[in-house]
């Protein structure tokens, strides 16, 4: 069993930050890119920022130069540190992975989803 698990969501003010974390636990063999991702009410659920296992990163346009995706490989755990958060960020954030695991015999690859954390900015 591979289990992702979000924390670090909560209520902030216009221009606060807060950081995301995700863990994934479980069989796990190797994990292959993490992204974070939002949904926020009345939308379609987009992509904010991805990372590689050697660290490469991409981010949606709306988040470049606010918030920073990082990893710690050896904690099988994700980050997003988010700073200068807007009202329009405010969104339920889901990380996904995309892992190998084993689980039991021989090993097997998926891409995993969290449960989500609420992100809300407002006064």
């Amino acid at each position: 069993q591979v289990q992702l698990v979000e924390s670090g969501g909560g209520l902030v003010q216009p221009g606060g930050s807060l950081r995301l974390s995700c863990a994934a636990s479980g069989s796990i063999f190797s994990i292959y890119a993490m992204g974070w991702n939002r949904q926020a009410p009345g939308k379609q659920r987009e992509p904010v920022a991805s990372i590689t296992s050697g660290g490469s990163t991409n981010y949606a346009d709306s988040v470049k130069g606010r918030f920073t995706i990082s990893r710690d490989n050896a904690k099988n755990t994700m980050y997003l540190q988010m700073n200068g958060l807007k009202p329009e960020d405010t969104a339920v954030y889901y990380c996904n992975a995309d892992l190998v695991y084993k689980p039991g015999t021989g090993y097997r690859r998926g891409d995993y989803w969290g449960q989500g954390t609420q992100v809300t900015v407002s006064s």
